[in-house]
């Protein structure tokens, strides 16, 4: 088959599929507060790494708990540092039961703290199944909040 009816042959294959919209899938919001153990682990996977175990108790629209590891790296009394983490949180999220990963991505230097928390693709289960979305975190007088921005099919 010549390159030419080849690559058109392709093109009405994906046609189809590149045609349909997405669905709207409505956003909602949870809040509530949670509190945190963290727990260093070793051995570090390599020098100027940690490892940490990271649990926590969520109450609020999401009553939940969660499991997970948290990797970080550079000099946090410096100001100047980073982690990444992933935690299994299950429990019940506005009636829904199952469970969802989050995972995690922040920094830290001269221009500020920046963290971004997202669910993981294809983690949901349960009632949960299909979950997508963010999860804000904020300490305040040492109490912990978070903000949760999802969409559920």
């Amino acid at each position: 088959m010549p390159l030419a009816s080849t690559i058109l042959f392709a093109l009405a294959l994906v046609a189809p599929q590149a045609a349909t919209q997405p669905k709207e899938i409505p956003m909602h919001h949870a809040h509530g507060t949670f509190t945190v153990d963290v727990h260093p682990l070793s051995p570090s996977p390599a020098e100027g790494l940690s490892r940490y175990t990271i649990n926590k108790v969520m109450h609020g629209d999401l009553e939940a708990t969660s499991k997970g590891e948290m990797f970080g790296g550079g000099d946090p009394k410096q100001g100047a540092a980073g982690y990444v983490a992933i935690e299994l949180v299950s429990g019940t999220l506005d009636g829904k039961h199952g469970s969802f990963a989050l995972q995690h991505f922040a920094t830290m230097n001269g221009d500020g703290p920046r963290m971004e928390v997202i669910v993981v693709p294809g983690s949901g289960t349960g009632e949960l199944k299909g979950i997508e979305g963010a999860l804000t975190i904020r300490i305040e007088n040492g109490q912990h909040f978070y903000d949760f921005d999802y969409a559920l099919p």
